[in-house]
């Protein structure tokens, strides 16, 4: 067995018995950084009071995002690494949404004392592996004690010299385009909470998300006008785009494709799958305006167009139902 092979699994079988309260916070802090390689833009990484990271552009991109056990996960539902995955995605694709590239994160685990050591390892693990997808360090951040297991991620993001694409900038005679899948993350929202694991291919899509983070500083480079990370539900975060653009914006459903697994199960839950799609969140894909006569980068799928007026249309009718999902409502909006 290879040398680093055999002491992380003996490092495992020591770990998996031991609880937060019997490591302490700087023991555990060790075993999670020990698990965070650092990459080229990471000047000083974890172990001191901050981090230093490169800032070749000469401007930070910056979001934070919150996940509290029960409200955006449950560890029945999701492994520790499933929950690393999910943390680190719904910063890095914000990051990608403006047109910029992920450069490092910074991660806050408050937990309970009676947290298993080995969940907090395998967490840090899927941190690290989703930001290894886009190159970006998790270079530092702060454990506490919480009755609550909450998570908080910070990513950085590079512009590359490019201005950043907002929310603001669509306009009447624009195309709508979406990169990435939604609808998947939702079903299997919906399938885990029926008490389900199957299809597998929809469990996994809500347990770790698939997103093209390319696509965002592609749509820069080809010109997109605003951008969004659909991280609520399509009909909601163009909603977004709409009012901060103060313009209309209708979606045509034929554009999306109905994969069969996703139709069976709609079918089975007595569920239109079109709610998935339309209002389910999560999937983390990126929605974007582009000049009709712009040239889509690969990967882009047109679903629908710009014009005067205000607020989201489908088809070019009102959408009854949910449009995605509110935090202080519990429910779609």
């Amino acid at each position: 067995m290879d040398h680093d092979v055999e002491a992380t699994a003996r490092d495992r079988r020591v770990s998996s018995g031991v609880r937060l309260n019997g490591t302490g916070e700087f023991g555990l802090i060790d075993r999670m950084t020990a698990r965070l390689p650092q990459g080229e833009i990471s000047l000083l990484g974890p172990g001191d009071d901050a981090a230093i990271v490169a800032v070749p552009d000469g401007r930070v991109v910056a979001c934070t995002d919150a996940l509290v056990e029960g409200r955006h996960f449950r560890r029945d539902w999701c492994d520790a690494a499933d929950v690393g995955h999910r943390a680190a995605a719904a910063n890095l694709a914000d990051v990608a949404a403006m047109g910029a590239v992920p450069t490092a994160l910074l991660v806050a685990l408050c937990a309970p004392g009676d947290l298993p050591v080995q969940w907090a390892e395998e967490f840090a693990e899927g941190v690290a592996d989703e930001a290894g997808l886009v190159g970006a360090s998790v270079v530092g951040g702060d454990t506490t004690s919480s009755a609550l297991l909450t998570i908080v991620v910070t990513a950085l993001g590079d512009l590359q010299g490019r201005d950043p694409v907002v929310r603001s900038g669509a306009s009447p005679g624009d195309v709508v385009a979406l990169a990435g899948r939604v609808g998947c993350a939702a079903a299997g929202y919906t399938v885990l909470s029926r008490g389900f694991r199957t299809p597998k291919i929809l469990v996994d899509a809500y347990r770790r998300p698939e997103v093209d983070y390319r696509a965002g500083p592609a749509a820069a480079i080809a010109g997109a006008t605003s951008m969004i990370d659909v991280s609520d539900g399509l009909l909601a975060d163009l909603g977004h785009i709409a009012k901060a653009s103060e313009v209309h914006i209708d979606v045509t459903k034929d554009a999306f494709g109905l994969p069969q697994q996703l139709r069976d199960a709609a079918r089975a839950l007595g569920v239109d799958p079109y709610q998935w799609i339309l209002a389910g969140g999560e999937d983390h894909a990126l929605a974007a305006t582009f000049p009709s006569h712009a040239s889509l980068p690969p990967g882009w799928l047109i679903v629908g167009k710009v014009s005067r007026g205000e607020g989201v249309s489908v088809d070019g009718r009102d959408w009854v139902g949910p449009r995605g999902w509110d935090h202080f409502t519990r429910s779609g909006s």
